[in-house]
């Protein structure tokens, strides 16, 4: 399947946790900065479709390009990662396979928690970025408008997503399972981004515990998210040394380019459990590799199973099948964008015929009914440029050989989006 006649392919590239370790993915992780002048970079070289997608979970570059090292090159220059060491790791999909793996994603089949649909704002996000900058064709917003309804039908029409089962549940559950008086225990959530909401929302809903504490940078924000959290109390960003002295649980969720929590914040003897659910990590190594130290990261946590992943993963089928219907209409999108061209040369032509045709009649026969014989013949026109839409459909079809034919019977400049054989 290909866009044009310049011979671009879709491609999307990227690593994920399927084959990348979280200190891998953090090298190709591609910041929010980056990511634009990733996209303008794109457009000056004459990409006509692009967009980023860069997550704790993936850093992915979808794009129509005559070879995917283009992408990758790109990849590679906005993050930390080298090329070696990303064929090393990489999945690279191209045109059908693209597109699958792109309804897959939103659908939340390849979420690396099954069901998971944290990742469909993140693309409209990146969609929306890169359509303000100009890097998406008709091709591309008709794709993904179509990916973003099949997640949408998957999301009301299945149990895929039943229960509650993301990065910073598991957080939660690891607590619940791990420590037995999880109720009690002094637990300190650093980081009020995304991921720290949903943590706090989830200690409130699935613990009894009266002990949460809220630490932010900007402490604005811990303040006013408390209103509604009355459970939770918050303190002073120049307070998360002493916090964390006199918690047994630190949860991080900073979700900055370098650690926040190092040797100056946490002492050598402190007994604590850190969860990460930042990505990079956000807590130093030296932290992490402390005696006294439970350290639990992204990838750790994803590893919790619950009950729902069994109830969800029955769903898939049901999936599986909406997205079949979606890909099965986008394909035949392309099939009629392909054909358009020679299709309404055809219609052109076969107008002609019927104009003359009908000026021929109407000075030979006194009183000819001129709307009767365009209605009629309008309708023949139809059925004929059906027919021929349907022929050059039929994956039997030659189309070049089609299209010349058609050029010899009624002398016209014929041609396809791409005339290539099927």
């Amino acid at each position: 399947m290909q866009e044009n006649s310049s011979g671009n392919k879709l491609y999307n590239v990227g690593i994920s946790y399927k084959k990348a370790d979280v200190h891998t993915r953090s090298s190709f992780s591609i910041s929010p900065e980056n990511q634009i002048l990733l996209l303008k970079e794109a457009k000056e070289n004459g990409i006509e479709g692009l967009f980023v997608l860069s997550t704790c979970n993936r850093t992915e570059v979808t794009g129509l390009v005559e070879h995917p090292y283009k992408l990758i090159s790109l990849l590679c220059k906005y993050s930390n990662g080298s090329v070696d060491e990303f064929i090393k790791v990489s999945t690279i999909n191209k045109n059908n396979d693209a597109i699958t793996h792109l309804f897959r994603l939103a659908t939340g089949l390849d979420s690396q928690i099954l069901g998971d649909y944290e990742i469909v704002g993140q693309l409209k996000i990146s969609f929306k970025q890169a359509k303000k900058l100009n890097t998406v064709n008709a091709y591309l917003e008709r794709l993904i408008n179509l990916v973003l309804q099949a997640s949408k039908k998957v999301k009301n029409k299945t149990h895929l997503s039943s229960g509650t089962t993301s990065v910073s549940y598991a957080a939660v559950q690891y607590i619940i399972n791990n420590l037995s008086d999880y109720n009690s225990k002094n637990i300190l959530v650093y980081g009020l981004g995304k991921m720290g909401k949903h943590t706090c929302k989830n200690l409130s809903q699935y613990t009894n515990n009266s002990n949460v504490c809220l630490i932010n940078r900007t402490e604005e924000k811990a303040i006013d998210f408390v209103k509604s959290h009355s459970t939770i109390r918050t303190a002073k960003h120049s307070e998360l040394k002493n916090e964390i002295e006199k918690s047994d649980v630190l949860i991080v969720s900073t979700g900055a380019s370098e650690p926040t929590i190092t040797s100056q914040e946490v002492s050598e003897n402190k007994n604590l459990l850190i969860l990460d659910l930042s990505m990079p990590n956000n807590v130093s190594k030296e932290v992490e590799n402390y005696n006294n130290v439970t350290f639990i990261d992204v990838d750790e946590l994803s590893k919790i199973t619950d009950k729902t992943l069994a109830r969800r993963q029955e769903e898939v089928p049901k999936a599986l099948s909406i997205i079949g219907n979606y890909i099965e209409e986008f394909n035949d999108w392309i099939g009629h964008r392909k054909f358009t061209p020679a299709i309404n040369a055809l219609k052109r032509s076969l107008k002609i015929i019927q104009d003359d045709e009908i000026d021929f009649h109407r000075k030979k026969i006194k009183d000819f009914d001129v709307v009767q014989a365009e209605q009629i013949t309008s309708r023949i026109i139809q059925k004929i440029t059906t027919q021929f839409a349907k022929h050059l459909k039929d994956e039997k079809t030659s189309v070049n050989q089609s299209v010349e034919v058609m050029k010899k019977v009624f002398s016209v400049n014929m041609q396809t989006t791409d005339a290539k054989d099927n």
